[in-house]
């Protein structure tokens, strides 16, 4: 990793990568989120597909440059397409993102991502606190989808040990992100309040780390590991959310629109964000 683990050339090399590569993202997602979800990987630059049949979906992400797995609507059979879909992407070489959504709520959420550990490797792992302190074998509370009752104390050693046990770069999303890997976490103070507004943000923040993740090592400058991608995509998106919120849009669905609108420019005009002052080791 570079001296500075995120700083503003390193996400507009990713950005213009992304821009450059268009890499197809293929989502097994949830049916709350899925216009959300393809909608901001459009928006990043990156073509979105949603191929979870059991026929397809192992074939859809052998051929694609990502493949992001959310949990958050999923049944037995979805799953079963998931693992497929997940092994598949392992075998050639495209990185794989697990969301998993509501980890911890109901024994169905527990054995499901269970199962999903244990057949894929994952290169990212994405969660709220509870569901990062959950995997992480720490008591967690999990209502419904939401983390309750969680602060900040123990986030990164959580995110640390899930990192170390499974491999993969962990982002621990909430007023302050916290991204780990096997060397070390760091904490990003970006983004703004009103992103919790609307639902799918979180799985938003998925398909933007899985977007960024296509692009690691296709350009001298842009992300030279999933861990530098995840950096970069949390403070694109963290960006885009106070960009969204300088208008002080009416209510959450006009706040919603008018973040889509600042990850779309974010994306093309990669204004300076000085990230390297919103990081720090922890």
């Amino acid at each position: 990793m570079r001296d500075e683990p995120v700083d503003d050339a390193l996400v507009a090399a990713a950005l213009s990568a992304v821009e450059s590569a268009a890499p197809l993202v293929h989502h097994l997602t949830n049916d709350v989120t899925t216009s959300e979800t393809a909608n901001v990987t459009l928006h990043w630059g990156g073509l979105p597909v949603m191929a979870d049949a059991p026929a397809e979906a192992g074939d859809m992400a052998a051929g694609a440059d990502a493949v992001v797995i959310n949990t958050g609507t999923a049944s037995t059979t979805d799953i079963d397409a998931m693992v497929d879909a997940g092994r598949r992407a392992n075998e050639a070489g495209v990185p794989v993102v697990l969301d998993p959504v509501g980890y911890g709520a109901t024994p169905h959420r527990v054995e499901s991502v269970g199962r999903l550990l244990d057949a894929v490797a994952f290169d990212v792992i994405k969660g709220n606190a509870g569901e990062v302190r959950g995997l992480a074998g720490e008591e967690a509370t999990v209502r419904g989808v939401e983390s309750v009752g969680e602060s900040d104390a123990g986030v990164p050693d959580a995110a640390r040990a899930l990192a170390a046990e499974t491999g993969a770069a962990v982002v621990a999303s909430g007023p302050t992100d916290v991204v780990a890997d096997g060397e070390g976490a760091y904490a990003l103070s970006v983004g703004h309040e009103r992103m919790g507004s609307f639902v799918g943000s979180g799985c938003m923040l998925a398909s933007t780390l899985g977007t960024l993740s296509a692009v690691v090592g296709e350009r001298e400058g842009a992300p030279a590991s999933t861990t530098e991608a995840a950096l970069a995509a949390c403070a694109a998106y963290g960006l885009a959310g106070e960009r969204a919120a300088e208008a002080d849009p009416a209510g959450p669905a006009s706040y919603r629109t008018a973040f889509m609108d600042a990850v779309a420019a974010v994306a093309s005009e990669r204004p300076a964000l000085d990230v390297a002052s919103r990081v720090e080791r922890v």
